[in-house]
């Protein structure tokens, strides 16, 4: 593509230097620079892409694309505004617009998003369509995955990925869409076919501010269904909203387009009765808009993943499945990595591994554990340094509530003092009243933490290993080192084994 046609596609551009070279990719990553690249130079929150167009120019780049013009640059240079925006028409244009090729299902929420786009993948897999999968795992095309550096990448990475997925001869694309994106214009670009909401709690508040900025940015997916309406009723958007949700309301009046509710408590297009939550699973009654109703035994257990089951139910409904058979799909998932994840090693109490690091999801997990719990419940617990601190002493309280013993310790500290996390923490248990006999420890590091649940469990008790779920590593300063909850538990299981300890 040629410099002079991508100016095109803006009124406030102009070119430095040669304004027909051809560029034969782009990238916002100096390090991903190769001869004849187009550089982006993005503005983050720690780095400026603009202190890095040097070190892009000496690669090979052929062009940049800045705020501000640079002095004696040895390439050409297209001047915009914004580039985080421009770069979002950037990757579109130079992709050939991929969304416009792909079903795109698009799932916003707090929590749920990454188990609910893996239940509509499986659905829409099952009924024999080719999808892509996109999101906190990783990538996935076909049976192929791969690791990915944000829930929702860049506009430029994420152009790349729908375009692969085009390649791959997809039919749908299936994503997690986090606020951070949605407020950042990553999916500036991106034309969704349905937009799913799952639920609003709190986080992410050091970046929005307040819970009206997050949930307007959850809101952004919603409006980004557009104001027309495709010849094609087959290709007509769709919003599928929860019921049972307070910002549904609000996210309703984001959108022209028809919507699909599902819920519980409320009445709702999609609903579930008569649940049922047990260790080994959650079984419950659904009946359909359409007027199909069935019996529902997951292998997943836990009342909100009722929930995650019914929005990608309506998902399926909207695209015309028989609810029997996305049952017999939804009933095959054993589980989605980091979600109540069991680990085992022969012992005879329960340890589970589980993302949940927001005080609902905690309280969600901990509240399903309990359900089917015979012993004690014991919880390691810990909460991100330099992210939102107001939820640290809510996530400490949660676990409190609902533990009889609960080790507060770090997660990924990142450049924050791991004791100050921790001060921060136990400001909702200390001088409390606690679980009747309940009790706390904090133990800055994760690993002894974790062996110490072991340790003290036996008999019918549940280990609840909280806030990393599927990551392999921890983040201590700038600096990410490999550690995965369920490798030390499982670990931390064998050694109780060796030493000669009894397991239960």
């Amino acid at each position: 593509m040629r410099l002079s046609e991508l100016a095109s596609a803006y009124v406030k551009a102009h070119v430095i230097g040669d304004a027909v070279i051809e560029f034969l990719d782009i990238t916002t990553d100096s390090r991903r620079v190769q001869p004849g690249s187009l550089f982006i130079a993005l503005r983050g929150y720690t780095v400026d892409g603009h202190a890095y167009v040097q070190d892009a120019v000496r690669a090979g780049a052929v062009a940049v694309m800045v705020e501000m013009p640079f002095d004696s640059l040895n390439c050409a240079q297209l001047v915009v505004p914004d580039t985080r925006l421009a770069s979002a028409v950037a990757a579109a244009w130079f992709y050939n617009h991929p969304s416009e090729r792909l079903s795109v299902i698009g799932v916003t929420g707090t929590n749920g998003k990454t188990t609910t786009t893996h239940l509509i993948e499986r659905v829409l897999r099952d009924a024999g369509h080719q999808t892509g999968l996109l999101g906190t795992i990783g990538k996935r095309i076909g049976d192929v995955t791969v690791d990915v550096a944000n829930t929702t990448p860049e506009a430029v990475e994420l152009q790349s990925v729908l375009a692969e997925m085009v390649a791959a001869d997809c039919q749908y694309a299936v994503m997690e869409v986090s606020s951070h994106a949605l407020e950042e214009r990553r999916v500036a670009g991106t034309r969704f076919r349905t937009a799913v909401f799952t639920n609003l709690t709190q986080d992410h508040l050091d970046f929005h501010g307040t819970m009206d900025n997050y949930r307007a940015a959850k809101g952004k997916l919603f409006s980004r269904l557009g104001n027309t309406y495709a010849a094609d009723p087959r290709l007509m958007e769709r919003a599928v909203l929860n019921a049972d949700d307070a910002a549904t309301a609000y996210l309703l009046a984001q959108s022209v387009h028809e919507s699909i509710t599902y819920g519980i408590e409320q009445s709702a297009d999609v609903r579930a009765s008569a649940v049922n939550v047990q260790a080994g699973g959650v079984s419950f009654h659904v009946a359909l808009f359409t007027g199909e109703e069935a019996d529902v035994t997951l292998q997943l257990t836990g009342r909100f993943n009722v929930y995650n089951a019914l929005a990608a139910i309506a998902v399926g409904a909207i695209e015309g499945l028989p609810l029997a058979r996305m049952v017999a799909s939804l009933e095959s998932v054993a589980g989605i990595p980091g979600r109540l994840e069991r680990v085992v090693a022969g012992q005879s109490f329960t340890v589970l591994v589980d993302y949940s690091h927001t005080p609902d999801s905690l309280e969600n997990a901990l509240q399903t554990v309990r359900e089917f719990a015979t012993g004690r419940v014991l919880c390691v617990v810990g909460c991100g340094g330099d992210r939102d601190r107001g939820k640290r002493p809510l996530m400490a309280e949660v676990a409190a509530r609902y533990s009889d013993l609960t080790l507060l310790t770090s997660d990924n500290p990142r450049t924050e003092d791991p004791v100050r996390i921790l001060d921060d923490m136990e400001a909702g248990v200390k001088g409390k009243s606690l679980r009747p006999g309940g009790r706390y420890q904090r133990i800055t590091d994760r690993r002894e933490a974790i062996e110490k649940a072991v340790a003290e469990a036996k008999g019918d008790d549940v280990i609840l290993i909280a806030g990393k779920g599927h990551e392999t590593y921890q983040i201590i300063g700038r600096v990410k080192h490999h550690f995965d909850d369920r490798e030390v538990a499982a670990q931390a299981l064998v050694s109780l084994r060796e030493d000669g300890h009894s397991a239960g």
